[in-house]
């Protein structure tokens, strides 16, 4: 359920609004089914045993090895389950199906050939709902260009966008100094992974690729026209983000980090609740390589699990599948950069307490070891992991953090306690909202499409750059942010309090540093 907060409250939009999406809005005011493992022989007994259509209606990730012959008998074996053959991405042996069998991944599992098998979510397809996400904080354009107007000449020579002023975040990362020399190429495009994008938006028409957008729920790409687009029940996480990346600058709104490249969407959010399922995000990475997109941006988790177990039979088969898909994705020379998440924890910790898996059913806590259960995407390998910082350049308080596990820092807001200077007095980041409309938020959301717009600015400079070295320069080029020189405790009782360990160069809080534009287009 959604939560109706105060002005001076917040809550983790990391889906709407329960956990999903890796952002926080400023607000106005089934059965469980968690498999454990199996006893001795399990597997052997359901592989022998009739299907039967005695279930919930869910979807399955079949992983096999990536040949034409061996995804043939993963798809046969499939239906002698009791299950459908929804698609097939043959080039990383991965099938998706849907079955009403509750043996179904029992007897995948058992069968020869077969590497993992497991259910992509605990609730059943069908149960999908209507959300009422809550209201961000939107911005009266109107009134700001008024306020704008009083700045003199000091505001219109600082300021090319009309809301720029309120951008707080740009001249962190020195784009706006970097777009005196470039501000990307249209050859390069970062893919918004997320809840869809409105690209009628006058701040992301001029830079938007129909090509290369898809609407990928359920696992298999609609690029009909329009699929790509939010829904219209408060879907505009996507859209935000978009514009953060690459919202032009032509005289209109605000300005993006990489406002010379072009940015698609591929939309993975389920209609209601907005669950982003393993089957979703494969096709999406999957796509984007597919269509010759260089970057996408990944500011969510995938549910139902906020860890994903390597040990649990189900769970594994998630990690396998997506892992494939990046690995496959990488080597078409697609970079992946991704958001750390906002539960204020230690990614590197040896255990962690989880209370909000599965989020699509009934959660249970537990406690976990992020090095057997990562938290996908941004902890699988090959991804490139941002950590959120605010206008005093400090860790954001709802940061994740975690030795080895964030590459890079950047900017998402922090208007609890880190507020800028006048004129732009909100902590949050603004950008692009559906309708015209722009609007105010926080969280890693908002810090991974700043590096995706650097990782653009990059590859527009270096066509050739790859993945692996694109993460390399993200690193080498980032401005080194040394830990506190308090111990960092933001509210002062604790609730957020974590401990920086690390060199002036390379720590848990920001990874190598907070990127660098202007050295991006320099180098």
């Amino acid at each position: 359920m959604t939560s109706v907060c105060t002005q001076e409250e917040f809550y983790m939009a990391l889906r709407p609004l329960s956990g999903k999406r890796r952002s926080v809005v400023f607000s106005a005011g089934l059965a469980l089914t968690v498999s454990l493992g199996l006893l001795p022989g399990a597997s052997a007994a359901a592989k022998d045993q009739p299907a039967v259509a005695d279930g919930p209606k869910l979807s399955y990730v079949v992983n096999t090895a990536p040949d034409r012959k061996s995804v043939r008998r993963a798809e046969d074996a499939v239906r002698r389950a009791g299950g459908t053959v929804v698609t097939s991405y043959r080039e990383i042996g991965v099938v998706i199906a849907h079955s009403r069998n509750s043996g179904f991944g029992d007897r995948m599992r058992a069968t020869p050939g077969v590497d993992s098998a497991g259910a992509t979510r605990t609730a059943p397809i069908e149960t999908a709902t209507t959300t009422d996400v809550g209201k961000p904080e939107y911005v009266d354009v109107k009134k700001l260009a008024k306020a704008k107007s009083s700045l003199g000449a000091r505001g219109d020579q600082l300021n090319e966008e009309p809301l720029e002023s309120l951008q707080w975040a740009l001249p962190q990362i020195n784009a706006d100094k970097a777009h005196a020399i470039s501000q990307g190429s249209r050859d390069v495009t970062v893919a918004v992974i997320d809840t869809g994008v409105d690209d009628t938006h006058p701040d992301l028409a001029p830079n938007f690729s129909a090509k290369q957008s898809a609407n990928c729920v359920g696992g298999v790409a609609d690029t009909s026209r329009g699929a790509w687009r939010p829904y219209p029940d408060g879907s505009y996480h996507g859209t935000h983000v978009a514009g953060i990346v690459a919202a032009a600058r032509n005289g209109v709104g605000i300005a993006g980090a990489a406002p010379g490249v072009q940015v698609s969407s591929i939309k993975v959010s389920e209609p209601g609740e907005g669950f982003f399922y393993t089957e979703a995000v494969v096709c999406a990475f999957m796509f984007a390589s597919k269509k010759g997109v260089e970057i996408t941006n990944n500011s969510y988790y995938i549910d139902p699990w906020l860890f994903t177990c390597t040990n649990d039979p189900d769970q594994k088969a998630l990690v396998d599948s997506v892992s494939r898909a990046i690995n496959y994705s990488r080597g078409k020379g697609t970079a992946h950069v991704t958001s750390a998440g906002n539960s204020y924890t230690d990614l590197a910790a040896s255990e962690v307490t989880d209370r909000t898996s599965p989020n699509d059913s009934t959660p249970v806590e537990r406690k976990i070891n992020p090095r057997i259960c990562p938290d996908m995407p941004t902890q699988l390998p090959g991804v490139i992991s941002v950590s959120a910082t605010g206008s005093h350049k400090l860790k954001s308080y709802y940061s994740n953090y975690g030795t080895g596990q964030i590459d890079v820092a950047a900017p998402g807001g922090d208007a609890r306690y880190q507020l800028p200077p006048a004129p732009g007095k909100h902590g949050g980041v603004l950008s692009t909202m559906p309708d015209g409309e722009y609007a105010f938020l926080q969280g890693t959301s908002m810090a991974g499409p700043y590096v995706a717009g650097v990782a653009a600015l990059i590859k527009s400079k270096d066509p050739k750059v790859s993945p692996q070295e694109l993460a390399w320069r993200l690193k080498a080029q980032a401005m080194s942010t040394p830990c506190p020189d308090e111990p960092y405790d933001p509210s002062g009782t604790g609730q957020f309090a974590a401990q920086c360990t690390g060199t002036e160069h390379v720590n848990n809080f920001y990874g190598y540093g907070i990127v660098d534009a202007l050295a991006a287009v320099r180098r």
